[in-house]
């Protein structure tokens, strides 16, 4: 455990500390000191694809099917998978957490996160679609971080399966991915016995053998979240325009607030300005996952005529997740009186805003949405699960139980009670991750922007075509 705790240390604490003019200090933790950089670094290569290709990315997530194969999923099934679990604790608690830390402020930057995340996702997405394989468990296409790094540190003349690197990824991401279990089954239990004061393990119960239906099954989980997400995030988005429009008076001090104490108009003068800014990054890089490998797994699944189609699905994904869903916790956070928000923290700092905004409906939507977001992610990231275990199991439907029964173990054994050390495992596991995903992306980077050039060389190919 110690060492678990060590790692979790390196991962997340404060590497070194910045001394501010203003007389404070600003942390600096090694995976925000990789992939704000490495952010920057991809934004440039590709020309701030972000802003320069956004209708590029919504035209690729309409693109239909492109082949008939049995198993196959489009791009926008990708997008949806993606969706389901970068949209989940990061989006509710962790915009709490940064807007009651940081400030209004800590809102600009978690976009600016987004921009350049979105690059970085980009980036991972093409080079899975790249270096994807065929399914012969559950039909279609597969591929995880794991087959690009794999190829990224292979010796000349190596003919081994595996390599280290590719395995110490596919390890990290199924122990991450079986603390972030943990993580849900508590979340849920929690906020519904809070809202509907039904006991945990009734609410356990109910959720594992819910999802025990849907992952043990050989192809439930894309068409659940095909219904699942859409309806989730819809509800969510437009529960907040009604909150904006109810509120509209207030938008523009709340705007300003934000702009405001993102430069640290208010917080230098209190030398609080690193607390604004490493808020916003630090809750922006864990909400929207990109550079930890996790989304590939997703997008190398996609039927779709150019791995750059993938890319652009899954750049929008950072900022449908980002720009859309956290901005609307932080709405409905900052359009609450703030003498009510003092005290609380977490989970009851949003309900009490909910309360403030609907009443007790308020406090029942929050503790339904948490499920919904939550139920999404674990079937998510057991989708994400499949191609990892493949690849260092082989394919077998053995290995691929049994990581789903150890996954809903965790599950109900999350929903009864809280591990810190199972948490902490959760997040390095993710941290490790990032580590050898962004080693082997900027090694590959040169392939990435290959593709994104022979993509748009096709486009304008096209586009002098029908001219």
């Amino acid at each position: 455990m110690n060492i678990i705790t060590w790692l979790y240390g390196v991962l997340w604490g404060d590497l070194f500390t910045i001394s501010l003019p203003s007389g404070g200090s600003m942390g600096v933790s090694l995976l925000v000191l990789i992939l704000i950089p490495s952010g920057v670094f991809f934004t440039i290569r590709f020309r701030f694809l972000p802003v320069r290709l956004f209708p590029d990315m919504v035209r690729a997530a309409l693109e239909k099917k492109g082949g008939k194969d049995k198993g196959t999923i489009s791009g926008l099934q990708t997008l949806i998978i993606a969706t389901a679990t970068r949209v989940g604790m990061g989006n509710l608690v962790g915009v709490v957490a940064a807007v009651s830390a940081g400030g209004a402020g800590a809102v600009f930057w978690m976009w600016v996160t987004a921009v350049l995340g979105s690059s970085t996702a980009f980036a991972e997405a093409a080079l899975a679609q790249l270096y994807k394989e065929k399914d012969p468990l559950y039909g279609g296409y597969r591929g995880t971080p794991a087959y690009y790094i794999h190829d990224c540190f292979k010796r000349r003349g190596n003919t081994k399966k595996r390599s280290a690197a590719a395995v110490l990824f596919a390890l990290s991401g199924l122990i991450c991915w079986c603390g972030i279990s943990q993580v849900i089954g508590n979340s849920v239990s929690s906020a519904f016995e809070n809202a509907f004061e039904i006991p945990p393990l009734y609410t356990t119960i109910g959720l594992v053998a819910l999802a025990a239906v849907i992952v043990l099954r050989r192809n439930a989980t894309v068409k659940v979240l095909d219904v699942l997400v859409p309806i989730m995030a819809g509800c969510y988005f437009l529960i907040t325009v009604f909150l904006i429009l109810k509120n509209i008076g207030q938008i523009p001090s709340v705007l300003s607030r934000i702009f405001e104490e993102a430069f640290g108009v208010r917080q230098v003068a209190a030398g609080g300005f690193g607390v604004v800014l490493m808020n916003g990054i630090k809750r922006g890089l864990f909400s929207n996952e990109a550079g930890s490998g996790s989304a590939p797994c997703a997008a190398a699944a996609a039927d779709i005529s150019h791995p750059a189609k993938a890319g652009l699905l899954q750049a929008f994904g950072v900022f449908i997740d980002t720009i859309v869903i956290c901005s609307c916790t932080a709405m409905i956070m900052l359009l609450t009186p703030q003498e009510l928000m003092s005290g609380k923290e977490g989970m009851d700092l949003l309900q009490t805003a909910m309360s403030w905004h609907l009443g007790r409906g308020g406090v029942i939507f929050i503790a339904v949405t948490l499920w919904l977001f939550s139920f999404s992610t674990f079937i998510g990231i057991l989708f994400y699960a499949r191609p990892n275990v493949a690849y260092l199991f082989g394919d077998n439907w053995t290995a691929q139980t049994v990581y789903k029964a150890v996954a809903l173990a965790m599950l109900f054994i999350g929903g009864l009670a809280a591990y810190t050390f199972v948490w902490d495992l959760g997040d390095v596991g993710i941290g490790l991750m990032t580590i050898f995903n962004m080693t082997a992306l900027l090694k590959l980077s040169g392939k990435a922007a290959g593709c994104l050039k022979e993509y748009e060389q096709e486009r304008k190919h096209k586009k002098k075509g029908k001219m």
